[in-house]
């Protein structure tokens, strides 16, 4: 089929089209943030150095507050911060057009204190907090193990919050709802032991931001992996659930609502291997104690090990948030 347009038409078209190019070439692109980059460990103060094609302005966040602001499509600003992990992002407008880049950045502080040596048994691990060697990840955190990836990061030796004067700062954020991210400590395989007392303190700013948050010890011994998994459910259940091979997530019937904000909350679990099983004994919150008596599935692992584990679970909306523990211990024997 030919299409025939008089003279008007044709020039009412270049017209549109010349405003469609306009508009185009006025949207601003993605952010590029060249320095620092995701994860790095910085010095006070550092620069920040980014670009947006298409940009009229651009702005840098530290932790949700505007700290820079320049004309343009190019940032290059010295920013100082205090120690702890900080989440970076720089913004970009043009016209109503609005991109965004969110990173996170440990920003180095004071030395971490040495954690308290264990005693000559080596059954009781304290202060692990201020141990070095942490890990973590995002995509094995989520379901099956093949969760989504997200920005998130760590800080230790956190002077405030604290409640021994370095506790361990830890950081979600990013844009997929319900993103997960868990952080993990090796101890060493103890074959030897089978009885734990998994003791910490937490505190959150904003605990409305979360999903849910676990608490985990991990034992792998002749071949089977105990995983005494816990987890504060107080957007889903409402309860402390445990977890089980088999059937996943268990609720306990113990009541878990959300923790008040700027407060540090002291949790204490207990578990003990029963032969081939996971026994979830008690659970303390705050002073008040409930035994849960709970059993679960083991599944098959090698490569002997214990840890203790902390992640953190985003919610519907993935808003940005910390979690800071201190005098993180475990007594196992």
């Amino acid at each position: 089929m030919h299409l025939f347009y008089t003279r008007a038409q044709r020039h009412f078209l270049m017209l549109a089209a010349l405003v469609t190019c306009t508009a185009a070439a006025a949207t601003a692109g993605s952010v590029t943030i060249s320095s620092p980059g995701s994860g790095a460990q910085v010095s006070s103060p550092f620069t920040v150095s980014a670009t947006s094609t298409g940009a009229s302005l651009m702005q840098v966040y530290l932790d949700g507050a505007k700290v820079y602001e320049t004309s343009g499509a190019k940032v290059a600003a010295s920013i100082s911060a205090s120690s702890g992990s900080r989440r970076l992002t720089v913004q970009a407008y043009s016209g109503s057009s609005i991109v965004k880049n969110t990173i996170y950045v440990t920003v180095n502080g004071g030395s971490v204190p040495a954690p308290d040596p264990p005693p000559s048994n080596g059954a009781t691990y304290q202060h692990v907090e201020r141990m070095t060697g942490w890990q973590s990840c995002d995509a094995c955190a989520g379901k099956n193990g093949n969760g989504p990836t997200n920005p998130h990061g760590m800080a230790q030796g956190v002077s405030s919050p604290s409640m021994s004067g370095a506790s361990m700062q830890f950081s979600i954020g990013g844009s997929t709802p319900y993103s997960d991210a868990l952080w993990w400590r090796q101890l060493g395989a103890r074959p030897d032991t089978s009885h734990f007392t998994y003791d910490l303190y937490f505190y959150l700013k904003n605990p409305s931001a979360s999903q849910a948050l676990e608490f985990d010890v991990n034992q792998t011994i002749n071949g089977k992996q105990y995983i005494f998994g816990t987890e504060c459910n107080y957007k889903g259940t409402h309860t402390w659930d445990v977890w089980d091979e088999s059937k996943h997530w268990v609720s306990t019937g113990v009541a878990c609502s959300v923790p008040t904000a700027y407060k540090w909350h002291h949790l204490t679990w207990e578990f003990e291997r029963a032969g081939s099983q996971m026994h979830f004994i008690a659970v303390t919150l705050d002073g008040a104690k409930h035994y849960v008596n709970k059993y679960g599935t083991t599944r098959a692992k090698s490569n002997p090990e214990l840890n203790v584990a902390f992640q953190m679970d985003g919610n519907g909306s993935m808003t940005d948030y910390d979690v800071w523990l201190d005098d993180i211990s475990l007594d196992a024997n």
